[in-house]
């Protein structure tokens, strides 16, 4: 029997994009022949994720997992939202999500993990539900937060079952643990998942985002011809509306409309450590479509 080495089954990963273990698994049945080993992994359906891998991802789910002081949360992304319904692929990002909790924020890191029950790392276990279910999928980004000796939370908005849908947030506090912190802390997920808040608090806004507020607010006090020490009061107003825009604990609280986030917390006893809000695609260029045009080619118009 033909050796099977490392390097002869990376060239088929890469002539196929299969992967690492069902590379393997052709090389072995086909005697170490490269073109047999294409042919079988063809046959088995498993090449066809290489064709894939240019189209945009933009669709998919976040998904969360919870373990005793101790949150992670994924996203992945697929090209339909049809897949998002399909029950191997939800398999897949609540498996992930638990894999995170123990590999980390380092994206490599969790693809690398063992997929369970699979002999295939995460990154193989993706491209194997590829060649199945016939779309581009992505382990995009991950976030994990320790709270150690205090609270881990989390909230998924529209979830299609429980820790799995297209918005998460996931909340570290510190401070007694107990029912009325971890009610606080899904309360508190709920918040941000409706304020889309950028930063935690005040000293964590971006410098160059603020600066650039800054500057459009002048200009626009400018406008009104005022003098340039009102101007100046004017746009000092006008950056507090912004932080209690941008600011988790500058905004006001959702659930009772009155409160600002940061007086809720002090009442609670706690103080939030870290926030990380997930939605769906955002940040992802979609491709611009053409339906009619796409209709017409199918047709062969």
């Amino acid at each position: 029997m033909a050796e099977i080495t490392a390097s002869l089954v990376k060239d088929l990963r890469e002539t196929t994009g299969a992967g690492m273990m069902d590379c393997k698994k052709a090389l072995v049945e086909s005697d170490g022949d490269m073109q047999g080993a294409i042919d079988w992994l063809r046959k088995k359906g498993l090449s066809a994720a290489a064709k894939k891998s240019g189209r945009v991802a933009s669709e998919g789910l976040v998904g969360v997992a919870l373990a005793p002081g101790r949150v992670a949360m994924v996203e992945i992304n697929a090209e339909t939202d049809f897949v998002a319904r399909n029950e191997a692929f939800q398999a897949f990002v609540g498996t992930v999500a638990k894999l995170a909790l123990e590999t980390g924020e380092d994206v490599a890191a969790l693809k690398s993990a063992a997929y369970p029950g699979t002999g295939r790392n995460v990154a193989d276990e993706l491209v194997h539900l590829v060649a199945t279910i016939g779309e581009n999928m992505a382990v995009r980004r991950v976030a994990v937060i320790n709270a150690p000796g205090g609270v881990a939370a989390a909230y998924v908005h529209g979830a299609l079952k429980p820790g799995i849908g297209k918005i998460g947030v996931i909340v570290g506090l510190e401070g007694k643990s107990g029912e009325a912190i971890e009610a606080l802390g899904r309360q508190i997920g709920m918040h941000a998942a409706a304020t889309r808040p950028d930063a935690l608090d005040i000293a964590e806004v971006d410098p160059a985002a603020l600066e650039r507020e800054k500057n459009i607010l002048s200009e626009q006090a400018r406008a009104s011809g005022k003098p340039e020490a009102i101007i100046e009061k004017m746009v000092e107003g006008r950056i507090k509306k912004y932080y209690e825009d941008v600011v988790l604990l500058e905004q006001v609280w959702v659930h009772d409309g009155e409160r600002k986030v940061k007086s809720v917390v002090d009442a609670a006893g706690a103080k939030i450590t870290r926030f990380v809000r997930f939605h769906l695609g955002e940040g992802i260029e979609k491709e611009a479509t053409d339906f009619a045009a796409e209709v017409a080619a199918a047709a062969g118009v």
